[in-house]
Order: structure tokens, then C-alpha cells, then sequence
């Protein structure tokens, strides 16, 4: 049970400019990793998650861009190699590029060596493609294996995104240590691909409408505003990028802005704030 376990909280007294809650928004870009990761290639599921390349991350861009919001996009080192002139737009745009494995693997099936030298060989090639050095990590499918936590507060990243102990951010301790690591958590329910996904194997229908999606997404920010907290979402260009999906993203901000009083962070930003807002 100590192996991973969550440290102390890192939910803050305050929010930058007198904000009074962060919406922290996430885009994991698996595109034809979603299919390789897996050991297979079968060129119907590979278009599959081109299309995300294509028409869902201009779209998401799009979206951000009229809002002036700012946010995080987990990569597989592979999916950006496949289109490395693909992840232009989103840093020219401002956006964080965070490490998403390499080819969207199982980390829990691997041997710890073999894991860290995924996880350095993504972390490296992101940074060559981008020029940006990836200080966030993302576990492929929130699948950890018992070495993860250590090897990703070892090579220096700044948090992880893929864990679930809380709804606001924590340090992660490590056989009873405090690792230094912050934890933005994430969940199965702010995460569109579990409402919202087709696959064949395992055999997976989407069940909920895209209306109850954005109630779900709504009433999950509605409840960190109130509690002053942080609200963070999970989503996939090959998902939320359909014409049918796109504006549950355009009115999840438009609700947040309507507030008058929320913060937009990326992951880098939100994970630097609670660390030590002095600092900011």
C-alpha cells in the first residue's frame, strides 16, 4: 500500500489574480498510437487517429484560440514523429507539449529499465521536435507500473498527471518519502473517451449522449468553483473533435467564463503555483 501513496496537499489558499478556482483543460494526442501501442496496425483504426492529427487538434486550437485559453497536450513520442510539423501550431500557439510514453505503451508491462528508457527516449525526442523541454508526464491509459513515480521524479520532471487520490493537486510520496513530485490527479469521470468511445476490442459503444457529457464536465467545474479547488479535464482530439463533440469544449469555457473569476492554466503552470506561489 506504501509504494505510491498521496503526500500532502497541494491545493493552495489562493489562485493567480484573484481567481477563484483554476480550470486546467488536457488533450491526449494518442492519434495512430492508440493503435500501435497495442502491437497492432490495422490501417482503419491507424485513419482512425489520424483524424485527430488532422481535424481535431485544429479544431481544439481553434476553440482555445477565440477564448484567449491556454492548455496542455500530452504526446506519444511516436505520434509526434509520425507528423512532427503537426505540433507547431500548438506551441506557436503557446500550449504545453507533455511526454505521453512513447508509443502509447503499457508502462505496468514493463521492466524498469526498459521504462526508463522509453520514457527518456520520449521525453528527448519531444524536446528536439518542439524545442521545449517536457516537464509533465501522462502514464498511456493511467497504467503505472511500480517503478514509474520514482523514474519520473528521478529525470527531473516537474509532475505527473495519472494518478486519482484527489481532486486537487498533492505531492506524491514514494515507500513513505516525499518524492518532490506534485500530482495533478486525474479521473475516469472527467474523461471524454469514457463516454464518448468507440473500440472493438475491448468491445466499448459510446452510451452517453454528448448533452450529458457536458452536464457531467459542467457540474464536476461547477463543484471546484464552489469549493474554490481546481477543476481538470481529460480529452482526445479523435473524440471531442467531431462536429457533434466540439462545442461541449466551446461551452464548458464559456460557462467557466462567465464566472468572471477563473484561472485557465496549463499543467506547467498549474503544477509551479501550487509548489510555491510565491515563485510564480
Amino acid at each position: 500500500m506504501n509504494r505510491v501513496r498521496a503526500g500532502k496537499p497541494l491545493k493552495p489558499v489562493r489562485w493567480p489574480g484573484g481567481a477563484r478556482c483554476a480550470f486546467a483543460l488536457s488533450f491526449d494526442c494518442d492519434h495512430e498510437t492508440f493503435e500501435l501501442g497495442t502491437g497492432r496496425a490495422a490501417i482503419g483504426r491507424v485513419a482512425w487517429g489520424e483524424f485527430g492529427r488532422r481535424t481535431g487538434v485544429p479544431r481544439i486550437l481553434d476553440t482555445l484560440s477565440r477564448h484567449g485559453v491556454k492548455a496542455s497536450f500530452f504526446v506519444p513520442a511516436v505520434a509526434g514523429l509520425i507528423a512532427p510539423d503537426a505540433l507547431k501550431p500548438i506551441t506557436d500557439a503557446g500550449h504545453e507539449i507533455g511526454v505521453h510514453g512513447w508509443i502509447h505503451e503499457n508502462t505496468s508491462l514493463l521492466t524498469r529499465d526498459v521504462e526508463k528508457d522509453l520514457m527518456l527516449r520520449a521525453r528527448d525526442a519531444l524536446h528536439d521536435m518542439t524545442g521545449q523541454q517536457p516537464v509533465g508526464h501522462r502514464a498511456a491509459n493511467w497504467d503505472l507500473s511500480a517503478h514509474t513515480i520514482d523514474l519520473v521524479a528521478s529525470l527531473g520532471f516537474a509532475y505527473d498527471s495519472s494518478m486519482m487520490a484527489d481532486d486537487s493537486c498533492y505531492e506524491l510520496m514514494s515507500d513513505g518519502l516525499p518524492t518532490g513530485l506534485v500530482e495533478i490527479p486525474v479521473d475516469w469521470v472527467r474523461d471524454d473517451a469514457v463516454y464518448l468511445l468507440f473500440n472493438r476490442a475491448p468491445p466499448t459503444r459510446p452510451w452517453t449522449p454528448p448533452d450529458a457529457v457536458f452536464d457531467i464536465f459542467r457540474r464536476e467545474f461547477d463543484g471546484a468553483h464552489a469549493e474554490a479547488g481546481l477543476c481538470q479535464l481529460v480529452m482526445h482530439p479523435f473524440v471531442i473533435g467531431y462536429r457533434s463533440r466540439i462545442w461541449i469544449l466551446d461551452q464548458l469555457i464559456q460557462h467557466a467564463r462567465d464566472k468572471g473569476d477563473v484561472w485557465f492554466p496549463t499543467h506547467a503552470e498549474l503544477a509551479a503555483w501550487v509548489t510555491d506561489p510565491a515563485a510564480y
